[in-house]
């Protein structure tokens, strides 16, 4: 097994609390939508139906970009060997690149933009993110 050095187990830590925090973001988005969805197409009967739902419906296609960053820090956490600096960086990175609103996008960016209008609790959890994204620079 490698030994991280107290260098690397601080690019660690950074993508360990910029996983927590994306998936805080990916909690309160998967609410939002949850209500949505409820409210326009039909009651979610179940946990196992919210995740077939979360998995395979188009409603919720557009949170698997966020979902599928998580998974990349996941693995990159799970490496034997500790994360660098420039790898980091590059997540932070694409956090930032990602959960960039516009009204006028398409995809991820126009469905964060819609649910920032609607819920003030993606609000909350948007100013929380850049927060912790500002802390990581």
């Amino acid at each position: 097994m490698a030994v991280r050095s107290v260098g690397h187990q601080a690019f660690d830590q950074s993508l360990t609390t910029l996983r927590n925090g994306l998936l805080r973001l990916h909690k309160t988005l998967l609410d939002s939508e949850r209500y949505v969805y409820e409210r326009d197409v039909r009651r979610i009967g179940s946990p196992w139906e919210m995740l077939g739902l979360v998995m395979n419906d188009p409603w919720f296609a557009w949170l698997r970009q966020l979902s599928g960053l998580v998974v990349d820090i996941d693995e990159r956490l799970a490496a034997r060997e500790p994360a660098t600096r420039v790898e980091t960086e590059q997540f932070i990175v694409r956090a930032r690149g990602l959960l960039m609103p516009d009204e006028e996008g398409s995809g991820f960016e126009r469905r964060y933009f819609e649910a920032l209008q609607r819920d003030p609790n993606v609000v909350l959890a948007h100013a929380d993110m850049m927060k912790l994204l500002a802390s990581l620079s």
